[in-house]
């Protein structure tokens, strides 16, 4: 473990030692983007630092709703309600699912944002795939399917390869996608349009806006009538909203965020086209994250002034999570110290 005391950009200082640093879910580097930073400043001195009322209080700020349709109209979906974080937007959707005519079944690499259930992930498709047809023989409820967008194993987004052998037009999808959205799909859009192409029953996309919008604050995406449903709850009117300071600067970066892609796709191919051998790394094509096994690299890298992701995840009892993360804040200098270590590894 290592301790800082400033946000881990590009580069992080440890006991007075200088790494370059390849970890952590900036995929934009928009968290230390003083034009991005300037943005929120003025934000916060029009709606405050925080807003603590509800959600249902009589009086209301529009930024709230000009957000939600800006997400909404993104991400192709009818409707969006945002939360103050990720985690909180996946308790509550699977919370609202969680009734007497539903059966929750979690796929392979699920996040434990949406297992209120603690129950047991399936470790492949073929064994979800069995268990939903057997459900569906013998019981009327209505199967969602839990899962993340993005795995490492490649089953998610964008080809979604393990969900196809499921009976999807019997099937509620609940897909996080919180390393996605900002990140993937024409200007950031995401996951939802690629999965509504698979024609499940309904669908819901639920997702943090910190890793691809750098702003504290999470969304639920699907019908009106859905997200009716989720913000008729108690746990949504009881919960302080998102800051208004973050949503109104959400709709203030879109020229930010389409630069910042531009410069994160450009890193990603230098990555790419300066490896000697990418299949070392498992990897999603146009996606900044590269996970591995062998951890002796890990500490090859350290010793040679880089930081990457590694730790056990999400619990002491998980397997260790290594990986390189990409992202915009890094320059070409950068990508190519990186590559020139691992091709002499």
């Amino acid at each position: 473990m290592y301790i800082v005391n400033s946000y881990p950009g590009r580069s992080i200082s440890v006991d007075g030692k200088e790494y370059l640093y390849f970890g952590g879910t900036s995929y934009l580097g928009l968290q230390t983007d003083t034009e991005y930073q300037e943005l929120y400043i003025q934000n916060l001195k029009k709606y405050g630092t925080n807003y603590g009322a509800s959600r249902k209080s009589n009086v209301q700020i529009s930024v709230f709703q000009e957000a939600e349709n800006y997400l909404a109209n993104l991400a192709g979906s009818e409707k969006c309600t945002t939360l103050s974080s990720g985690y909180l937007a996946g308790q509550l959707v699977a919370q609202t699912l969680n009734t007497t005519d539903h059966e929750l079944f979690y796929a392979p690499e699920t996040h434990a944002a949406l297992n209120i259930l603690h129950k047991k992930v399936f470790t492949n498709f073929n064994a979800l795939n069995k268990a939903i047809r057997i459900h569906l023989e013998k019981k009327t409820t209505v199967p969602v399917v839990l899962l993340d967008a993005i795995t490492i194993s490649g089953n998610g987004y964008p080809s979604y390869n393990g969900l196809q052998q499921l009976p999807l037009k019997e099937i509620i999808l609940i897909i996080d996608d919180s390393h996605g959205i900002g990140i993937t799909g024409k200007n950031g859009s995401g996951t939802y349009k690629k999965a509504k192409a698979l024609h499940p029953k309904e669908l819901i996309v639920c997702c943090s806006l910190g890793k691809g919008f750098g702003i504290q604050a999470g969304a639920i995406f699907g019908t009106k009538d859905r997200i009716k449903k989720c913000t008729g709850t108690e746990l949504f009117g009881g919960a302080s909203p998102a800051t208004p300071a973050a949503l109104a600067t959400l709709l203030d970066g879109e020229t930010i965020f389409e630069k910042k892609r531009k410069l994160l796709n450009r890193n990603i191919e230098l990555f790419l086209n300066s490896i000697k051998n990418p299949k070392q790394l498992n990897f999603i094509e146009n996606y900044p994250s590269f996970h591995f096994s062998n951890t002796q690299i890990v500490s090859f890298l350290e010793n040679n002034g880089i930081l990457i992701t590694n730790f056990n995840y999400p619990n002491e009892d998980s397997p260790i999570m290594s990986r390189i993360v990409l992202s915009a804040a890094h320059s070409q200098d950068d990508i190519k110290r990186l590559t020139q270590l691992l091709n002499t590894y």
